[in-house]
C-alpha cells in the first residue's frame, strides 16, 4: 500500500478532501456552516433509512424530502447570491422562506390524511398553504437552479390562469389560438400543483427522492474516498503511451465518472483538472482539450449505469425496468465514445503527437493495488441489479457496500499491514484514525445532500411545469404544433426537438429539460410519428444534453474553456465538433430501432457495426484525416454514404457501407504510397 492510500495516521494528517462543494464559495458564518452539516446529514441519513429499512408512503417520503432540500437550499444560497453577507434584510427574507419551507413540508405530513378525506373540497388553509409552497419552491430553484427555471415555472403558472375562467382572463387575449384553454382558479391550479400527485410532489421529485439522491449519495462517497483519481490513474495506464494518450485517458476517465458525477460541467472540472494541462502539454490546443474534455464529459451523462439520473426517469415514465433501460444503453454509449475517441486519434495522427513516457505514467498494477476497493460496490451494484432488486435498494446496499469496504480497508491496515511494516499502532494513532473515518463518514453524507439539492429543486419545478401542462392540455396542442410545422416529416420533427431542447437548455439542466421536453413532444414522437416509446425517450434525453457543448451555451465547453485558458466561444464550437455523435446517434436509433428493441442477432449486429463505422468515417471526413490527409472528394462522398447508411433500407445501407469502405481503403493506400516515397527519399 502507497503512502496515499494508507489511513492517517496522526489527527493533524487527516485533510478535507479536494471536491467541488455546491455553494461552498457562500460567505457563510460557522454556525451557519454547522446548521448546513446538521441538515444535509440528517437528510442523507432520512434517504438511507427508507431506502433500505423502511420505505414511507409516496407523500411522507417526497414532502419530508423537500422539505429538507429547500432548507439546505436557503441555507446555502443567500438571498443576494453568494458573495454578499445576508444582512439584517436578508436574514429578514431568508427566515420567511425557511419558515415556510417548515410549514409547507410540515403540513403534509401532520394532516395527509384529513387532506385525503376532503380531496377536491380544499379548506383555505389548505390552498393559502400550498401557494406558499409553489412561492418557495420557485425561490428555493432560482438559488439552487438559476433564474431560468423559476422563470419557466412562473410562465407556467401564468398560462394556467390566462383564459375566460381564470384568474388572468386577460391574459389568455394574448395567446395564439392553438395555444388557448378555459383557465382556471388558484384553488384549481393550487390543488393540482401542491395537493395532487401530479404537480410539485409528482413522478420527477418522486424520481428525485428515491432512485437518484440515493446514487447521488453512492457518488459522493466514492468521490470524498478518491475513487475519482482511481479511474483517472487507470485510464493514464491504459492509454498514456498510445498517440494523443492523455485526450484519450480524458475520453476513459470521463465514462467511467460518469457512474459517479451528476453532472457534465462537475465531470469537466474533476477530470480536466488533471486531463487538460497534459494534453496542452502534448500538443492539442488549448481550444481542442477544453473541446475534448466538454465532449467526453457529455457522454458521463449517457454512460450507464446511472446516466446523470436519467435512466431512472426513463424507466419510470416508459415503465420499462431500470435494467433494460441500462442494457439498451450500452451499445449507444460506446458508439459515442468510440466516436471522440476516433477523433481524439485523428487529430493525433494528424499533428504528429506521440503518447507520454513510460516513466511519466502510473502502473496498472500499482494503481489496481491501490483502489481496487472501488471496484466492489460497483461490482455490488450491477450483480444487484441483474437480480432485479429494486433501484433504491440496490442504491442502500452499494451505499452500505463503500462504507463497509472503507472500514475493512482500515481494519487490514491495523492488524496487518503496520505490523509488518514496523509502525507501533498506539491508542493515540487509533483515535486519530477513527477520527478520520468519521469526518469522511460526516463529509460524504453533507457532499451527498449538498449535490442532491439543485437536482431535487429542478424536478420539483418540473413538477410545476409537468402538472400545468396535464392541467391544462398544453402537451397534446404541443404535439399538433410540431406536427403542423414538420409536416408530418420526421427529420424536420426531430429536429424541431434539437432545436427546442437547445432552448429549453439555455435555462433548465438536463434533467428537467428532459422531462419538459417529453411532457410535450413525447406523444408526437409516438402517437404521430411511430417511434417506439423507449426509443421516443432516449432521443430526447440524448437531445437535452446539447446545451452542455452547442454554441451559443455551451455550459461543458465554457467549463473547459477556463481550465484551458482558451476563449469560450471557440472552445464551445470545438465540444460541438468532438459530439457530433450526440446528434446522429438519436438519428440512427430513430431509423434502425433494432439497436435498441432487438430483433434478430444478425441484424443487430449488421447496425451496430455499420452505425460504428459511418460515425468514424464521420469523423474523419469532418477532420479531412485517417490515414493521411483527404481530398474534398472522398469526403463529399462520405458524407453521402452517411446518408445512405442511416436510411432504414438493406440495399441504401449497403451502398453506403460500401462507399465508405472504398473511401477509407483509398485513403489507406495513398498513405502506403506516400510512405513508400518517403522511405526512397531517405
Amino acid at each position: 500500500m502507497s503512502e496515499s492510500a494508507k489511513p492517517a495516521a496522526n489527527a493533524s494528517d487527516v485533510t478535507a478532501p479536494d471536491v467541488t462543494v455546491p455553494g461552498g464559495n457562500a460567505i457563510q458564518a460557522r454556525p451557519i456552516l454547522w446548521l448546513i452539516t446538521l441538515v444535509a446529514v440528517g437528510l442523507s441519513l432520512f434517504q438511507l433509512y427508507s431506502a433500505g429499512i423502511q420505505p414511507l408512503g409516496l407523500f411522507y417520503q417526497r414532502s419530508i424530502h423537500l422539505m429538507l432540500i429547500m432548507l439546505l437550499a436557503f441555507l446555502i444560497f443567500p438571498v443576494f447570491g453568494p458573495h454578499r453577507k445576508r444582512g439584517a434584510l436578508g436574514w429578514a427574507i431568508d427566515c420567511l422562506f425557511l419558515a415556510g419551507t417548515m410549514l409547507t413540508g410540515g403540513y403534509l405530513v401532520i394532516y395527509l390524511d384529513e387532506i385525503f378525506r376532503r380531496a377536491g373540497f380544499w379548506s383555505q388553509t389548505d390552498i393559502v398553504v400550498g401557494c406558499i409552497a409553489v412561492i418557495t419552491v420557485l425561490e428555493a430553484s432560482r438559488r439552487a437552479v438559476g433564474l431560468g427555471m423559476t422563470i419557466i415555472g412562473a410562465v407556467a403558472i401564468l398560462y394556467a390562469f390566462a383564459g375566460p375562467r381564470g384568474e388572468l382572463p386577460w391574459l389568455g387575449q394574448f395567446l395564439p389560438g392553438i395555444l388557448e384553454h378555459r383557465g382556471y382558479n388558484i384553488d384549481r391550479v393550487v390543488g393540482q400543483l401542491y395537493l395532487g400527485q401530479e404537480g410539485i410532489f409528482g413522478l420527477p421529485l418522486g424520481v428525485a427522492a428515491t432512485y437518484i439522491f440515493i446514487f447521488v449519495l453512492f457518488g459522493a462517497f466514492l468521490e470524498i474516498t478518491g475513487a475519482g483519481k482511481f479511474f483517472i490513474d487507470l485510464a493514464y495506464a491504459a492509454t498514456g503511451r498510445q498517440r494523443g494518450g492523455p485526450a484519450k485517458a480524458a475520453v476513459i476517465a470521463s465514462a467511467g465518472m460518469g457512474s459517479i458525477s451528476g453532472s457534465a460541467i462537475a465531470n469537466v472540472v474533476t477530470t480536466g483538472a488533471f486531463t487538460i494541462p497534459l494534453m496542452k502539454r502534448l500538443g492539442y490546443q488549448p481550444r481542442q482539450a477544453g473541446g475534448i474534455e466538454a465532449a467526453a464529459s457529455t457522454g458521463g451523462q449517457i454512460m450507464p449505469p446511472l446516466m446523470g439520473a436519467g435512466a431512472f426517469l426513463i424507466a419510470e415514465y416508459t415503465g420499462v425496468s431500470y435494467l433494460e433501460v441500462v442494457k439498451v444503453s450500452v451499445l449507444p454509449a460506446i458508439m459515442y465514445f468510440a466516436t471522440v475517441y476516433l477523433f481524439v486519434h485523428i487529430i493525433a495522427l494528424k499533428q504528429g503527437m506521440q503518447g507520454m513516457a513510460r516513466s511519466e505514467l502510473p502502473q496498472v498494477r500499482e494503481v489496481m493495488k491501490e483502489g481496487w476497493h472501488f471496484l466492489l460496490p460497483l461490482g455490488v451494484l450491477v450483480w444487484l441489479l441483474v437480480m432485479h432488486m429494486s433501484p433504491m435498494r440496490v442504491g442502500f446496499y452499494a451505499v452500505m457496500t463503500m462504507l463497509a469496504v472503507a472500514v475493512l480497508r482500515y481494519a487490514v491496515w491495523f492488524l496487518f499491514i503496520a505490523p509488518r511494516q514496523g509502525q507501533t499502532v498506539t491508542l493515540a494513532s487509533t483515535a486519530a484514525v477513527l477520527w478520520a473515518g468519521w469526518k469522511k463518514l460526516v463529509q460524504g453524507l453533507e457532499l451527498g445532500a449538498r449535490n442532491a439539492v439543485a437536482v431535487s429543486m429542478a424536478c420539483a419545478v418540473a413538477g410545476i411545469i409537468v402538472g400545468i401542462v396535464g392541467l391544462t392540455g398544453l402537451g397534446l396542442k404541443f404535439s399538433a404544433m410540431m406536427l403542423a410545422f414538420s409536416g408530418g416529416n420526421i427529420v424536420l420533427a426531430l429536429i424541431l426537438v434539437l432545436l427546442a431542447s437547445l432552448v429549453l437548455g439555455m435555462g433548465l439542466p438536463v434533467t428537467a429539460s428532459y422531462i419538459v421536453l417529453i411532457v410535450l413532444v413525447g406523444p408526437a414522437l409516438t402517437a404521430e410519428f411511430g417511434i417506439p416509446l423507449l426509443i421516443a425517450h432516449l432521443v430526447v434525453f440524448w437531445y437535452s444534453q446539447d446545451s452542455n457543448v452547442t454554441p451559443p451555451i455551451a455550459l461543458a465547453g465554457f467549463a473547459g474553456a477556463a481550465i484551458a485558458g482558451s476563449k469560450p466561444m471557440e472552445t464551445g464550437f470545438q465540444a460541438w465538433k468532438f459530439a457530433k455523435g450526440l446528434y446522429l446517434i438519436p438519428l440512427f436509433m430513430v431509423f434502425n430501432p433494432e439497436i435498441i428493441v432487438g430483433g434478430p442477432w444478425h441484424l443487430v449486429a449488421w447496425n451496430g457495426v455499420i452505425a460504428i463505422l459511418a460515425l468514424g468515417a464521420f469523423a474523419a471526413a469532418l477532420e479531412g484525416y485517417l490515414f493521411t490527409r483527404m481530398s474534398w472528394l472522398p469526403r463529399l462522398a462520405i458524407a453521402g454514404a452517411i446518408v445512405a447508411v442511416f436510411w432504414p433500407n438493406f440495399l441504401v445501407e449497403a451502398v453506403g457501407v460500401a462507399v465508405m469502405v472504398l473511401a477509407i481503403g483509398a485513403n489507406w493506400l495513398v498513405s502506403r504510397r506516400e510512405e513508400a516515397l518517403s522511405s526512397r527519399s531517405r
